[in-house]
């Protein structure tokens, strides 16, 4: 029986025409190489740098995932960003808590608390703002660009 697939990868690749057609060679996490013909790959792919980078809201929480950040081109303030806090969940010792109902929470369960992953966000004005929320908007965009 077969099924239907949707796959999620990072990949490296490079035009490359073979046999008068034009594709491109495409190089896996893994050291496999193999080749893809234009129109199968472009389906397929969407560039995460440079120029013309056009990602949907899905591809850029991949890419928060993979430790990259990640903006909108159409944000207006300058220089904003978005980045995974941490990828998983983490142990933090009570005395790294700044918020006293967090640390205390932290001391009463044993001197430390799970802390879950968040999206956090560079804001124009240069600070942190810890627990950034995607908007109906954000969400549907399909102007996600991966930060260098």
């Amino acid at each position: 029986m077969t099924k239907d697939y949707i796959g999620t990868k990072i990949i490296t690749a490079w035009r490359e025409d073979r046999d008068g057609k034009e594709g491109y060679a495409v190089k896996y996490a893994d050291g496999y190489t193999s080749w893809s013909p234009k129109e199968t790959f472009e389906e397929a792919y969407r560039a995460i740098e440079g120029a013309n980078q056009a990602l949907s809201f899905g591809d850029a929480l991949v890419m928060l995932k993979a430790g990259k950040k990640v903006a909108r081109s159409g944000w207006n303030g300058k220089g904003m960003w978005l980045a995974l806090s941490c990828n998983g969940t983490r142990e933090v010792p009570a005395a790294s808590f700044w918020a006293p109902p967090n640390r205390e929470y932290a001391e009463a369960n044993g001197g430390a608390a799970t802390v879950l992953p968040s999206i956090t966000m560079k804001t124009a004005t240069g600070e942190i703002l810890m627990g950034w929320l995607a908007s109906q908007t954000d969400m549907l965009a399909e102007d996600w660009t991966v930060v260098e």
